[in-house]
């Protein structure tokens, strides 16, 4: 309970920062999955997490608003994310992003003379930009990295739509997501629901992909629970699959 009092102590702000994450996803992964299930609440400005020992199994989030960290926080706290319930808070440190709109930025130098002045020590969380300066100029993040040539957009692609609605079956069909989408972040949105057997993307036609449960009452479910979830601005369109 100590915890949750020291958290609610720390002001709302428009950075979320976030432990208790897998520390087996690759960060690249990482931060796409983060980006996908944060972007329903608002536009992000940047998603940070870090190779380093100590930055292991956290991240940041960075809102281009309060009310949309704080609905954020609110609807995604203890949200099952690859097999570990998240944990949120609002950042104690602002954000570089951030600093340098409000014109509160002050240089990291200056800033680090001033923390050793002081004496403080912030054990429980790290500083995100801290992070980002001793981090590896030859990593390259999410949305710095090429893409797969299998999951580069194609002019013309569109959504397919079905002739005619199939019945209810345990099979999903799921369309309009965005183009860089991967089996494992579909695994991670669906496995929320029970009986979730198989994720299948499609190759030759980025932005679709089949999903498969135990039956259909559990299809039914994971269906209308995530019916128009957004995924990057894209708003997922599920149907069942047609066999």
């Amino acid at each position: 309970m100590a915890e949750i009092s020291q958290d609610e102590e720390i002001p709302p702000n428009m950075t979320l920062y976030i432990n208790n994450l897998n520390e087996k996803i690759k960060i690249d992964q990482l931060k796409k999955s983060l980006h996908a299930v944060f972007s329903q609440f608002g536009k992000i400005l940047d998603v940070l997490a870090f190779k380093t020992l100590k930055h292991k199994g956290q991240a940041w989030v960075i809102f281009e608003d309060v009310t949309s960290a704080t609905n954020a926080l609110r609807r995604m706290q203890g949200f099952p994310f690859y097999d570990k319930e998240m944990r949120i808070q609002y950042a104690k440190t602002k954000s570089d992003i951030i600093a340098k709109a409000d014109d509160t930025f002050v240089p990291r130098e200056k800033r680090k003379r001033h923390d050793e002045k002081g004496g403080k020590k912030q054990k429980e969380q790290l500083d995100p930009n801290q992070a980002a300066a001793g981090l590896n100029p030859s990593y390259a993040g999410a949305y710095g990295a090429t893409p797969p040539l299998s999951q580069i957009p194609y002019l013309g692609a569109r959504p397919i739509v079905p002739e005619a609605p199939a019945p209810p079956n345990n099979i999903l069909f799921v369309q309009n997501l965005p183009h860089d989408a991967t089996a494992m972040m579909l695994q991670m949105l669906f496995n929320q629901y029970p009986g979730l057997k198989d994720v299948r993307m499609v190759e030759a036609k980025p932005g679709i992909a089949f999903v498969e449960y135990e039956n259909e009452m559990q299809s039914t479910v994971a269906m209308q629970a995530l019916q128009g979830f957004k995924i990057q601005q894209n708003q997922m369109l599920i149907t069942y699959a047609k066999k």
